[in-house]
């Protein structure tokens, strides 16, 4: 049996491609990714947002809806599948970046694509400081992210926080990760895949500053 549908989540720079790779590996499974640099207007969504911001959106949310597509192909109980992005967290974005006509549009296209969407059996949310992200983002220097401005990255962690503060409709892991690179810290991946493996319910906390563990 596999570990199911695993979705990786979070802000910008967090990481999560890199544990999504690793978790699809490990688990042998199948790996959908979040195809940022085929979208042709987020060079100019990060240069001028208000005017970008509608046209990034909707390429997203029907490309995402498009690889959605695929799971009717898969077999979720025997297979592992990670991805990393949450379908529904498009809308993290859509609530920050469009006005309120732009939003209402979105939301009747969006609404009627949720009804075919597969939800995950688990969704892992990275957290970090927003000085952790910022560091990232420069050092893997992104040419579409340069544009990139700290005030938009911290309206951006607190729309995920909210969200995932509310969140209920699968388990979820929330983990911290500024000390932590899972590329580096073997021992520390392990831990996360044994979580993995003991199908939590509800809402788990993993900080790997003390590896101390809370829960909800």
């Amino acid at each position: 049996m596999g570990a199911g549908y695993i979705a990786v989540e979070g802000p910008i720079g967090v990481g999560k491609t890199t544990l999504a790779e690793m978790l699809a590996r490990h688990f042998g499974g199948r790996l959908i990714l979040e195809l940022a640099e085929e979208n042709p207007f987020l060079p100019d969504f990060y240069r001028n947002r208000e005017r970008y911001a509608f046209h990034t959106q909707i390429f997203f949310l029907m490309s995402r809806y498009r690889q959605q597509e695929d799971f009717t192909s898969y077999d979720l109980f025997a297979e592992t599948v990670v991805s990393d992005y949450l379908f529904a967290k498009d809308r993290v974005f859509a609530r920050i970046n469009l006005s309120d006509r732009e939003l209402a549009l979105y939301d009747r296209v969006a609404t009627v694509l949720e009804q075919n969407i597969v939800w995950p059996d688990l969704v892992i949310y990275l957290t970090s400081s927003l000085e952790t992200l910022v560091k990232r983002i420069r050092q893997r220097d992104r040419a579409f992210e340069r544009g990139l401005d700290t005030e938009y990255l911290e309206i951006l962690c607190e729309s995920y926080g909210d969200y995932f503060f509310h969140y209920n409709r699968t388990p979820l892991l929330v983990v911290k990760t500024d000390n932590v690179d899972f590329s580096r810290h073997g021992e520390r991946f392990d831990y996360l895949v044994e979580k993995i493996l003991s199908r939590p319910t509800g809402t788990e906390y993993i900080s790997f500053d003390s590896m101390a563990i809370d829960g909800r």
